[in-house]
């Protein structure tokens, strides 16, 4: 044990150029001992040919200007000597044909050939990745440098460049170190990685050890999450293993997996490729079986795959309508609801067929149901909407349509009220329904909507109000309304900006029958307005305009 610890001191204070020394020392006794080894002769060839290629390596090695300041180099150089030491002494078993037994030599010379491939390979990366460019200075003097934020740099490049290069517990050691930088530094790690960098996490992934597949998807995650490396990561095949974690990784994996994909789903090509990748299946299992926050980034990258219209039908192949109506019903998080709400409003945005899927399923009454709470969202909505043509007035009504509408425009965002106006727009398409609509209380609302400061807001708003003032009733109910007449005048504005002219129009023409509304337009100036929307030909504006000016001369004959 004491010569050991000796041994080892001693290694850590030789100088690189001792390492180099001792490596091309031990270079040409492995070589002749290797061709001399009897036994086992394709293994000993192989073996040879990778001792012949590593002068070459400690050339380009040596010849570096930062060859000695860099210590991944010594530390290369260690392994190496490592390595050569191994061959020396299975080459002499060899030559004496002492060994135990030829399965367990065979399986100690691949393993042999195994490493050389690796010393070869990381000698070439040592070059490949530009770190020896880095004079890396250590880490307790970081601190003390002229330049903080360069030394911070190259000791991240240093970590970073680990990730590649030696066995894979030297790789988990560099991982757990990227791991703590990413917690407090992550702007400069974004600052210094490289593409080479995101190859080397993706290879980890795939690692046998679980911690290290957990360590990597975190990091790739935050990479992820930071939103400026999702074509490096793609492209280099992140899809596949993050899919795999997804599917049977650790809770932590695939959690981070799960939000990671989330992330990389945003764009369109990649939530094509992640369907090409078969990850829909796995992201559909984690929302019937992952706990609340994998669930919510699985709802959450299902919605944004949904988005993309080619891909919808293979969305409703893998049961996608039944598991997105269940989280509905079911989801452990808000935030599990309203990405549900947002898919289905996807799918159902121009796909009959998907549509009908929706109403069978029952979802007509879960969106309902989910309105229910205190703040309606848009989303919810604009699925009723996309869905209320395809239902029977009936059914509709049975489920308790007109109450949630009511609720969307009395405490929906404005976003909501302004789906619910469009719902109503889209299921007037009868008397009966109109009338159903005006006794539940909408149209107070509605009128109240043509405030908003958002055209296609007022614009709606005006479009269900004219349509359901062909019933008297409402028409009357219309005209009680105060705010009516002076919010539907200021409606009239000509300028290109106001798309609710037409609606306006055809409202106060269905109100032009009451001396009362007459004079309010007057008022109001509608005669200016209308004057102007006759010039452009908007729809009823000159007729109107004749019965309002008829009545301004009657009143002005009556006061004579």
């Amino acid at each position: 044990m004491v010569e050991d610890s000796g041994r080892e001191v001693l290694a850590n204070t030789q100088s690189a150029e001792e390492w180099l020394s001792h490596a091309q020392e031990l270079v040409p006794v492995a070589l002749h001992k290797a061709r001399e080894a009897k036994g086992f002769p394709g293994r000993w060839k192989m073996i040879t040919s990778k001792l012949e290629q590593i002068p070459s390596r400690l050339s380009d090695l040596s010849s570096h200007p930062c060859f000695s300041k860099n210590a991944l180099c010594k530390e290369q150089l260690q392994a190496m000597s490592k390595t050569l030491k191994e061959a020396i002494e299975l080459a002499e078993l060899c030559v004496r044909e002492k060994y135990e037994g030829k399965l367990r030599m065979q399986s100690d010379l691949d393993a042999l050939s195994g490493k050389l491939d690796l010393t070869l390979r990381d000698c070439g990366l040592l070059i490949k990745t530009g770190v020896l460019g880095e004079a890396t200075l250590p880490l307790n003097m970081t601190g003390s440098s002229a330049e903080p934020e360069a030394a911070t740099h190259s000791n991240i490049r240093e970590l970073l460049a680990r990730l590649q290069i030696g066995h894979l517990e030297a790789k988990h050691r560099a991982l757990d170190g990227l791991v703590e930088v990413m917690k407090d530094d992550e702007k400069n790690v974004l600052a210094v990685l490289c593409r080479s960098n995101i190859a080397a996490l993706v290879q980890l992934l795939t690692a046998t050890s679980p911690r290290i597949r957990e360590k990597t998807v975190t990091v790739i995650c935050s990479l992820a999450e930071s939103g400026g490396c999702e074509s490096w990561l793609v492209s280099e095949g992140v899809l596949p293993p993050l899919i795999r974690l997804v599917e049977s990784g650790s809770s932590v994996g695939k959690e981070k997996a799960t939000i990671s994909l989330q992330r990389l789903s945003m764009s369109a090509e990649i939530a094509r490729a992640i369907v090409g990748h078969g990850g829909v299946r796995p992201l559909i299992e984690i929302c019937c079986t992952g706990d609340s926050v994998s669930q919510a980034a699985a709802a959450c990258t299902l919605k944004n795959i949904s988005a993309v219209p080619e891909v919808r039908q293979a969305l409703a192949e893998e049961g996608i309508v039944r598991i997105m109506i269940n989280l509905l019903d079911c989801g452990m998080l808000l935030g599990s609801k309203e990405y549900a709400a947002e898919c289905l409003l996807n799918l159902t945005a121009s796909n009959d067929n998907l549509r009908r899927s929706v109403i069978s399923e029952g979802g007509v009454r879960s969106l309902l149901v989910y309105l229910d709470g205190p703040l309606p969202q848009e989303s919810a909505v604009g699925a009723l909407r996309n869905l209320v043509g395809s239902v029977s007035t009936e059914v509709l009504l049975s489920l308790g349509f007109l109450p949630g509408l009511v609720h969307v425009l009395k405490c929906g965002s404005l976003g909501a009220q302004q789906a619910a106006a469009s719902a109503i727009c889209r299921v007037c398409s009868s008397t009966e329904m109109k009338k159903s609509v005006g006794d539940a209380g909408c149209i107070s609302l509605l009128v109240k909507m043509l405030e908003a400061k958002s055209n296609s807001v007022r614009e709606v708003a005006a479009q269900a109000i004219s349509s359901l003032m062909v019933v008297s009733q409402n028409c009357r109910e219309v005209k009680r309304d105060d705010k009516s007449v002076p919010n539907l005048v200021q409606l009239l504005d000509p300028s290109p900006q106001n798309t609710a002219k037409k609606y306006a129009v055809s409202c106060l023409a269905s109100l032009s029958s009451s001396k009362k509304c007459k004079k309010l337009m007057i008022s109001y100036g509608a005669i200016g307005y209308l004057k102007k929307l006759t010039e452009m030909d908007i729809p009823g504006a000159k007729k109107l305009l004749e019965r309002l000016e008829r009545g301004k001369l009657r009143s002005l004959f009556s006061r004579k």
